[in-house]
């Protein structure tokens, strides 16, 4: 393409040249020339755009995003798209590449950030379709069934904000815990208002959650830090966040575009096939339930 286009440019040049040296006589013969080339070049342009609108360009992290991406590939091909996926080691590029039009999408964040981010850059995401979340569990230590739990048990949380919600919220919903109404995901230690079985809540940094496990009853854990301590979710986790958990449906990990793309062709078709049965089963076989397909499209965070 650039080769046509200089070529266009190097024959407008000549068509001036010759409008500069000649009578108005020789002039209308290399203006008809220059302005033949420029139709030329504009069908070509023309052309070239309607190729490139199937074309599908996704910025993403490595793990899993891409991965499920390349799964889709194939797919995509067969209805006539070209997906090309570029993989990204930050959290601001993939956003500041599909604001800018770079990129038709990214797929590497969850909504509280999303959110975030436009309201921190001036930016105008929006998520065009929830994908996967990573979930929490409740792993074994001292005792392998929460029926055992015991007055004085000790079960490890992380300490940070917002895992320590998670954490909270999971063991809340496992009947281990009540937390004040409307915490939700700022839920700390402090918002616990019934402990029925009287058991302590030890808070440490995430990445030592795990190394605990011989010391206290349970550990709750989220999927990277739990892969990293050699455990499956899908084999080793007594309970996890499900599908419709409030954490799940919040820290879904969404396909994101441009604010006005979201009903796009390109959107529509990279959406359909990452939530299709081929790429849940992709993702079941592969992640041992580290990383959960979801069901649903569009979400809406729950109000707290």
């Amino acid at each position: 393409m650039k080769k046509r286009v200089t070529a266009v440019i190097l024959t407008a040049a000549l068509a001036v040249a010759a409008l500069a040296g000649c009578g108005n006589t020789a002039t209308s013969e290399p203006a008809v020339e220059a302005t033949g080339s420029t139709d030329t070049a504009a069908t070509e342009a023309a052309e070239s755009t309607s190729t490139e609108d199937k074309t599908i360009t996704v910025a993403a992290s490595a793990t899993p995003h891409a991965e499920i991406l390349e799964q889709a590939k194939s797919i995509l091909a067969e209805q006539g798209w070209d997906l090309q996926v570029t993989v990204f080691d930050d959290y601001v590029q993939p956003n500041n590449v599909v604001e800018s039009g770079e990129f038709d999408a990214n797929y590497f964040q969850h909504i509280p950030y999303l959110d975030s981010f436009n309201e921190e850059h001036g930016t105008h995401l929006v998520n065009a379709g929830g994908i996967h979340y990573e979930p929490f569990g409740i792993y074994p230590g001292t005792k392998s069934s929460l029926d055992d739990l015991e007055s004085g048990d000790v079960i490890a949380v992380p300490n940070d904000t917002t895992n320590e919600a998670r954490a909270l919220l999971l063991l809340q919903d496992n009947g281990i815990l009540t937390l004040k109404d409307g915490v939700g995901l700022e839920a700390t230690v402090n918002d616990i208002v019934e402990n029925p079985k009287d058991v302590k809540i030890q808070e440490l940094a995430a990445e030592q959650v795990a190394r605990v496990r011989e010391e206290v009853a349970f550990v709750v854990l989220n999927g990277n830090y739990a892969l990293q301590a050699g455990l499956s979710v899908a084999k080793d986790a007594i309970k996890y966040e499900t599908a419709d958990s409030e954490a799940a449906k919040t820290y879904v990990n969404v396909i994101a575009v441009k604010e006005g793309n979201e009903n796009s062709e390109k959107t529509k078709a990279l959406v359909d096939v990452l939530k299709s049965d081929a790429i849940k089963q992709y993702i079941n076989d592969t992640y041992d339930g580290a990383v959960i397909p979801v069901s649903y499209t569009h979400l809406t965070l729950p109000t707290t």
